[in-house]
């Protein structure tokens, strides 16, 4: 049995280049080891899964690398690179703050700190979760950060930045590092995909980045699942399956029979729903998801808000052009209030079927208001 390595390991990124989705930091710093001026401490703050370590091994590995290149990437050649590429760099230190956050720890690295570099110019601490350091700690740090030697560089990764002391902060370049968005995620799956020979349908990757929300390594942990599970056919019936999602089409379905004003077809379609073993508050939540699609599709300008693959984002604005947009808003108040009353309710079927019924009606009573 080979030894089997995780995507999200597997294909890390090794350069400023393969990052994904954070296009924004990694120019403005290779920019800044281009022109020489590199800060002495970072902070690199956002969600789980969005590159901030990554990027810290990344800017790490390439402020020491001693060829590189004229886009200011790694070599991966040197022996700089080849050091820390192998695990054994003495001039890159990491350090866990979730599990090292006394003041002793901190004095460790203090001490390290005042250590040259044996190779290249600089020695990089990065520190990841660094808001779990006791203020202790951050008492113990701050003067190592204010002042630090010339070799030293410190980079700093939380997805908590109101809990680092405001002197913490004023001493760091600080850089955000936002979701990444739906599209750089498949397309970054595809890549993945295509070089391990995996097949793969672009629905099925959409709602894999979809529930990754926003995380590259939350979106690499299900697609290792769903290649697992489907035998490296990913389809989007082998997604919806095994991440237990709603198809797209009940929702289309739902909104068709209330147009119409089928309320038996509704009550009905939610049966089946149930029956699937899906939860009620989860139903009213992807309703009012898909009335919001709906919503972004009344107008060309806000299409591009729709993050869905093409057919679907077709079926989208066609029913929107049958919806009327006050149709849309009282759907959404309703299902609102819905999603309020479900978290309290004893009988949550009938709380679901009761909204499923005026929501079904929505179409009769502005005719009935527009009449009188």
């Amino acid at each position: 049995m080979g030894n089997f390595v995780v995507s999200a390991r597997k294909y890390r990124p090794q350069t400023f280049e393969s990052v994904v989705g954070q296009g924004s930091v990694t120019v403005t710093l290779k920019n800044a080891i281009k022109n020489k001026h590199l800060a002495q401490a970072f902070l690199f703050f956002g969600g789980r899964g969005v590159g901030k370590t990554t990027t810290a091994r990344i800017l790490a590995k390439t402020i020491n690398c001693l060829n590189l290149s004229a886009d200011v990437e790694p070599c991966n050649q040197c022996e700089s690179c080849k050091s820390f590429n192998e695990g054994h760099s003495f001039n890159i230190l990491e350090l866990d703050a979730a599990s090292n956050n006394s003041v002793d720890d901190i004095r460790n690295l203090i001490d390290q700190v005042r250590i040259a570099p044996q190779i290249g110019n600089h020695k990089i601490f990065i520190i990841d979760e660094v808001h779990m350091l006791s203020s202790q700690a951050f008492n113990a740090f701050l003067k190592t950060l204010e002042e630090p030697p010339a070799h030293a560089v410190f980079i700093l990764a939380t997805t908590e930045k109101h809990k680092i002391l405001p002197t913490i902060l004023s001493r760091c370049q600080i850089f955000d590092f936002h979701r990444i968005q739906i599209n750089d995620i498949v397309g970054q799956l595809k890549r993945i995909a295509e070089k391990e020979n995996i097949k793969t349908d672009d629905r099925a990757l959409h709602i894999i980045a979809q529930k990754a929300d926003g995380a590259m390594r939350d979106a690499l942990s299900i697609f290792d699942q769903i290649v697992s599970f489907s035998n490296s056919n990913v389809t989007y019936e082998a997604v919806l399956e095994n991440l237990n999602v709603l198809d797209y089409d009940y929702y289309f379905k739902v909104t068709d029979s209330a147009l119409s004003g089928n309320i038996p077809a509704n009550l009905l379609a939610y049966n089946d729903i149930l029956s699937k073993g899906f939860d009620g508050g989860q139903f009213l939540i992807g309703l009012a998801e898909h009335l919001r699609n709906l919503l972004v599709c009344k107008d060309d300008k806000t299409v591009s808000l729709l993050e869905v693959p093409a057919d679907i984002k077709t079926k989208y604005q066609q029913q929107a052009a049958q919806a009327d947009q006050e149709f849309i808003l009282v759907g959404l108040d309703l299902l609102r209030d819905a999603e309020i009353q479900f978290k309290s309710a004893k009988n949550k079927r009938l709380i679901v079927e009761i909204s499923l019924m005026k929501f079904t009606s929505i179409v009769s009573s502005l005719k009935k208001q527009a009449v009188s």
